[in-house]
């Protein structure tokens, strides 16, 4: 029987697989760590008191970017080229979700609409890493390799979660709340199609190197679409409610160095 602790086990334990892993995982951190940075750099003069919470997030990204190259570099091994249909930020970009690259780029304030369009971005987005670091830290938080930088990025996302429903919370209250619903339904649905593609692709290229037999290939690809089908029934909701986390003001303080992987 599969099971995502088997099927990450065997994903680990071949070089060639860990290598395709760990460089689709540091090349998205890194994008991320820049738009949350150029953003940081935009924020409009009446919400001047996010910039330090979003480049606190931008910081975090950046140092998860470091942490997967970290792993990498623990093996002997070089990144490799992240295959295009397995680059989940910028396919999201092309999917109209969260703020173009062509705004960021141009030295022009963001408005408080962007902001609110971020912020729904990164709700939705965070669920997501969220999810999936909690998945890893229940298999391998003790794993002599990667258990540190298991446990040190599932904070962090957990942070990042929290941050972003505290925020729209209160720019929900300060007027935004129809925007913010609309925008966060938007994202889930956009998130959720290209989530789909992206496990495809991931499981195909993984497979390749590991050479998994059709019928296992089959059942993984079933186990994707089945997923897709739950969350596009019922499952988005969770990517849209909001609640003030336990943890308030999540990102108040600066960044945290990452901790030695190797």
């Amino acid at each position: 029987m599969l099971s995502a602790r088997g099927l990450f086990t065997e994903i680990l334990d071949n070089d060639e697989s860990f290598r395709l892993f760990c460089s689709i995982a540091a090349s998205g951190e890194s994008q991320g760590g820049w738009e949350n940075g150029r953003i940081a750099a935009l924020v409009p003069p009446g919400l001047a008191e996010l910039a330090p919470k979003i480049a606190r997030h931008g910081a975090d990204e950046d140092k998860h970017g470091r942490i997967f190259n970290g792993l990498l570099h623990g093996r002997g091994l070089e990144p490799a080229d992240v295959p295009a249909d397995t680059d989940y930020t910028m396919l999201l970009e092309r999917a109209g979700i969260g703020l173009a690259h062509s705004r960021l780029r141009a030295d022009q304030p963001l408005s408080e609409q962007d902001i609110v369009t971020y912020l729904a971005h990164s709700r939705v987005t965070e669920q997501r890493a969220s999810e999936q670091m909690a998945l890893l830290l229940k298999h391998f938080a003790d794993h002599p390799e990667i258990g540190r930088a298991v446990r040190q990025i599932a904070r962090d996302e957990d942070n990042h979660l929290a941050y972003c429903h505290e925020e729209l919370l209160r720019l929900a209250a300060a007027g935004h709340a129809r925007q913010i619903h609309r925008t966060l339904r938007e994202c889930a649905m956009a998130e959720i199609r290209v989530y789909r593609g992206v496990s495809l692709a991931v499981m195909a290229h993984m497979g390749e190197i590991l050479h998994w037999p059709a019928a296992k290939s089959a059942v993984l690809r079933a186990g994707i679409h089945a997923v897709y089908l739950y969350e596009r029934a019922a499952g988005w909701r969770r990517m849209t409610s909001l609640a003030m986390p336990a943890r308030r003001n999540a990102l108040g303080g600066g960044p945290v160095a990452a901790e030695a992987t190797t």
